[in-house]
């Protein structure tokens, strides 16, 4: 809020402009603009998990004078402590390419750094506002990408790291839950449909920046002599900064108070659901965060390692039949290059098919929460999980891939839905003043399930390996750990109760809280006139926006699974 002084020297406009307060929806607002403001930061955030495509350019970016590929620096490698001190070289060197090995630590960077962003920032943001938090995310998560342009300009790896992984992964966790807050009050009739649009957006931005990403690669600056990523990283900064400011300032606040026209909030219908608020300070301190915590944690560890090797997961275990020669194993297969390239475009239909699954499981899952509850969901989470998983293990020993492949379509499904239900979750617990920065602090689950699973995974599966088991029989073991996982996230889950009324807060603490956004209301805190819903010709503008290259990107990735099937 800007100070008297500012206020007297007429300087008061620009820091006002960015004021929680400033932000207070006015009468005539419909709500359904928030939504594809969310969208339009979640979109572009979400092509953290699109990094991928970037990994074999830049792993052959450097040539020889002969026009050769320049070895790794970890060329030779074969254990991990090898692997780790070439990486250290890679930090700096300019003579030597970089490992998928060394790139892929960007991941890390980047779910790691989200949720401890999340956990810090997220009492800051709730002070702050959804707009200031929308902006800082988009100068982290686009400067990111600007000083890992500059990173690769120069084959400097420590400014990849730096820039759009620890740089952008903050902006990631700013811009994950800057909307949720402001959502769920605005939808407390829909908590979990309202969530589950934005979080479908953070699943759905690889959709769209992987194929854009790789167009601009492949036939707009790639040359003989360079790949074109970092100048994609540019293009893509520019673009991504333009839809997280019109998402940035597209957000508004309901005045304190404001409820949808002719609803009213269920009297003892549901037991989970809570009238009361408890406050950032006190939520880590009841047995309900933590259980919901070990929930999401076991959910996203049981599929988060899986989703990850997707592609080599079904090559493995069908071998040849991918490719229409079932008598092929998988070792046999990758001596035929032709049948090899084939099972792989197989693989790469897998992983959209899934992700697709994972997209809209947000949405659906989410939404279906209204009606099932919140608990109830996780339920399903759980127990069909479970249950598929150990479906999925007699489909790889029966060699049904139909029944492989829906297994982990609906696997995906869920382990997306579990992130986008719990903040509807964490609303009905613990209520909606602070519900954002409890959401922040309960995203550490997700940074620590973001270690947790892939090591799961991929140490049983070299070791496996090691032991000479065969290449399908691989995950078999892997797929009944997990479904343990599963198992023991269900008891989490089961344990979760209302939270003690000591926790609550008073309703003097409440009014305070709210205190400053009744004064920036007025006398319209109460309007009928504010966040009523429809899409009116504005609405579906910004619908429009976010909806074209979303669907362009829903598009790109059903011609990549639709290989499955043909």
């Amino acid at each position: 809020m800007a100070s008297t002084s500012d206020a007297a020297n007429g300087s008061h406009s620009a820091p006002g402009l960015l004021d929680r307060e400033a932000i207070v929806a006015k009468p005539g607002f419909n709500r359904w603009m928030v939504p594809p403001a969310a969208l339009c930061i979640h979109l572009c955030i979400g092509m953290a998990y699109g990094f991928s495509v970037f990994w074999k350019p830049l792993q052959g970016a450097l040539l020889d004078a002969n026009g050769n590929v320049i070895p790794e620096c970890s060329a030779g490698a074969v254990t991990f402590g090898e692997k780790a001190v070439g990486t250290l070289r890679a930090l700096t060197a300019t003579d030597c390419n970089w490992s998928q090995f060394d790139l892929g630590w960007m991941y890390t960077f980047f779910f790691v750094l989200l949720g401890v962003s999340a956990a810090i920032w997220g009492g800051w943001l709730e002070r702050a506002g959804p707009r200031k938090a929308g902006l800082v995310s988009t100068l982290c998560w686009c400067g990111g990408l600007l000083i890992a342009a500059f990173g690769v300009y120069t084959h400097q790896l420590w400014l990849m790291w730096l820039g759009s992984g620890v740089i952008g992964g903050i902006g990631l966790g700013l811009g994950y839950i800057s909307p949720v807050s402001t959502l769920i009050k605005w939808f407390p009739d829909r908590r979990g449909m309202a969530t589950g649009m934005a979080i479908m957006g953070f699943g759905g931005g690889a959709m769209i920046g992987s194929p854009l990403a790789t167009f601009l690669m492949d036939n707009v600056f790639k040359t003989a002599t360079d790949p074109g990523v970092w100048q994609t990283f540019v293009a893509m900064a520019v673009i991504y900064t333009v839809f997280m400011i019109i998402g940035s300032f597209g957000y508004r606040l309901p005045p304190p108070g404001w409820k949808p026209e002719g609803w009213a909030p269920p009297v003892n219908a549901k037991s989970m659901i809570t009238n009361n608020h408890v406050h950032l300070k006190d939520a880590h301190k009841t047995a309900a965060f933590w259980l919901i915590w070990t929930a999401l944690c076991l959910n996203v560890s049981a599929g988060i390692g899986i989703i990850g090797a997707a592609s080599p997961m079904l090559q493995e275990t069908f071998g040849g039949a991918l490719a229409g020669a079932p008598e092929l194993g998988y070792a046999e297969m990758k001596d035929n290059a032709a049948i090899a390239a084939t099972a792989a475009a197989v693989g790469a239909g897998f992983v959209g098919l899934i992700s697709l699954f994972n997209i809209f499981g947000r949405f659906v899952w989410a939404s279906s929460s209204d009606y099932l509850g919140r608990k109830s969901t996780y339920f399903i989470f759980f127990t069909l999980g479970a249950a598929l998983y150990v479906l999925a293990a007699f489909a790889a020993d029966w060699k049904v891939m139909a029944l492989f492949v829906l297994c982990f379509c609906i696997i995906a499904s869920m382990y997306g839905g579990g992130f986008s239900t719990v903040p509807a979750y964490l609303a009905d617990i613990f209520g909606t003043q602070f519900v954002g920065a409890i959401h922040g602090r309960l995203l550490t689950a997700w940074s620590t399930a973001g270690i947790v699973g892939p090591v799961i995974v991929n140490y049983l599966h070299d070791t496996r390996y090691a032991e000479g088991i065969p290449p399908d029989q691989l995950y078999g073991q892997i797929f009944y750990i997990l479904a343990g996982m599963l198992v023991v996230g269900f008891i989490a889950n089961m344990l979760i109760r209302p939270v003690d009324p000591k926790w609550h807060m008073s309703e003097a603490e409440v009014a305070a809280e709210q205190a400053k956004l009744k004064s920036a209301a007025g006398d319209n805190g109460g309007s009928y006139g504010i966040g009523k819903g429809g899409l009116d010709a504005k609405a579906a503008a910004f619908w429009t926006l976010v909806g074209v290259p979303l669907a362009w990107g829903v598009w790109q990735t059903l011609e990549k699974a639709l290989v499955l099937f043909w």
